[in-house]
């Protein structure tokens, strides 16, 4: 065996083990091939998902094609884009034009869309490896699919981006995306102990990505660092303007400013928010463990009692969208969509046009008053979820701590910094002020290293 086929070798036993930043690295120095890259996800994905589920198609044809043709790209000299030969994973309601996309649904099954969705086209733009689609629950809202937790099989992933965040958990690939709408993206990603990064409503495109609510679908992503989490989510930023909620504005420069160092300290506000009465109780004692060791960096703030009425709101416009945007599949075959799904689409159907333009108030009044919070702190920190992941896989897990943001349109990153009774991780979240997703990041990092250094 020469020397670059035993570096190959090793490379492709690490893989499993590697971050984002470090494979992007190697693949530019020519320490690494996009084919190489390809064949050792392929296999583990063939060892390791027949335990956990977290895919829902991988092509290896399509896979070894796309590596085959970065690889020439590679030897004619010419840049290189931000994540070349990265491999990543799509959830299953994201348009890709070479494999079928599911929407997780019977009905979809097979679906072939004649078009990439905007953001996959930016992954292709970026040099980036689609290395297959990842399991989303049905239409992405409560019933559960086929994945499994990767620290425990009889635990739920969380939903509905169950499949990128396990898959990233469990290193079959290094970066995902996801879409969060209540708690889809920061849920899975507490559940599984990864990063998941739910930016400012609008950040990214969602041209292609099945819509269940206009105002609140937001897409996400998934890395096994804060940095990674940046680095794909700059390569899918930007303006559509197909897209009426996002902003033609300049590049975020996520992972630069995620990198950066915060030009003073940085001040949080810890905040429990109406969800706290289903905290658990370990995951409470290690918050106030969290907080103390914060010190002065760390002060506990109440919201206004107003602010319980987000859970209601949110609940109103999800269901209302969901059933005009869904409607279509229970016409068509509502007996072969999930009892949770059915169930929506009626509730949905049944919202006043009154109670649902209330709703969409309260998206405005509550984010007036988080702004009275960022005016003095940099983030809010708060629970991603309320413990570890539930055992069983009857229920995604509860998404009681991630609809407020959801609803406001802020962004949020959850970190697994803490762990519950039996180990199993816990994600600590951090929310930052619309349109200022850098700042939050670079915060989230300071909080992640002040933490490490206490451990």
């Amino acid at each position: 065996m020469g020397a670059e086929a035993m570096m190959q070798g090793r490379s492709m036993h690490e893989l499993g083990d590697m971050d984002a930043l470090t494979l992007r690295d190697r693949l530019a120095s020519g320490a690494l091939t996009a084919t190489a890259v390809a064949t050792a996800a392929l296999q583990g994905i063939a060892a390791r998902d027949a335990a956990i589920g977290a895919w829902a198609t991988v092509d290896e044809t399509v896979v070894m094609a796309q590596a085959g043709m970065l690889d020439t790209y590679r030897q004619s000299g010419r840049p290189l884009g931000p994540l070349h030969g990265v491999p990543v994973g799509i959830k299953d309601i994201i348009d890709t034009k070479d494999l079928p996309t599911g929407n997780g649904n019977a009905l979809d099954h097979g679906r072939r869309p004649s078009d990439d969705a905007v953001l996959v086209a930016r992954l292709r733009a970026a040099g980036a490896l689609i290395l297959g689609k990842t399991v989303t629950t049905e239409c992405a809202y409560l019933a559960p699919a086929q994945t499994r937790n990767p620290h425990d099989a009889q635990r739920t992933p969380g939903g509905s981006s169950s499949g990128s965040a396990a898959a990233v958990a469990s290193g079959m690939v290094p970066l995902a995306v996801g879409t969060q709408t209540g708690g889809s993206v920061i849920r899975p990603a507490s559940f599984c102990g990864v990063v998941g990064f739910k930016p400012t409503f609008g950040l990214i495109p969602r041209g292609g990505v099945l819509r269940t609510s206009r105002r609140l679908d937001t897409v996400g992503t998934f890395g096994r660092t804060l940095e990674d989490a940046a680095l794909l989510a700059d390569a899918l930023a930007g303006y559509d303007r197909a897209d009426p909620d996002t902003v033609p504005a300049a590049a975020p420069r996520l992972l630069e400013s995620a990198r950066s160092e915060p030009p003073v300290t940085p001040q949080l506000a810890f905040i429990r928010t109406p969800a706290w009465t289903s905290i658990e109780s370990d995951c409470a004692a290690g918050f106030s463990e969290l907080t103390a060791a914060l010190g002065g960096a760390c002060d506990e703030v109440e919201l206004p009692g107003i602010f319980a009425e987000g859970a209601i709101a949110h609940r109103r416009i999800m269901l209302a969208e969901m059933a005009h945007n869904l409607r279509h599949y229970a016409a068509r075959g509502a007996d072969q969509l999930a009892t949770e799904t059915r169930s929506a689409i009626a509730e949905g159907g049944e919202v006043s046009a009154a109670d649902y333009l209330a709703a969409l108030d309260w998206r405005e009044t509550l984010y007036a008053g988080l702004e009275e919070v960022f005016e003095r702190y940099d983030a809010i920190i708060t629970p991603a979820a309320p413990g570890e992941a539930p055992i069983g896989l009857e229920s995604t897990g509860s998404a009681a701590f991630n609809v407020l943001w959801s609803l406001t349109g802020v962004p949020a990153v959850t970190l697994p910094l803490l762990s519950g009774a039996n180990g199993l991780p816990v994600g600590v979240q951090l929310v930052g002020r619309r349109h200022d997703d850098g700042r939050l990041l670079r915060t989230a990092r300071w909080v992640a290293r002040q933490i490490a250094t206490m451990a």
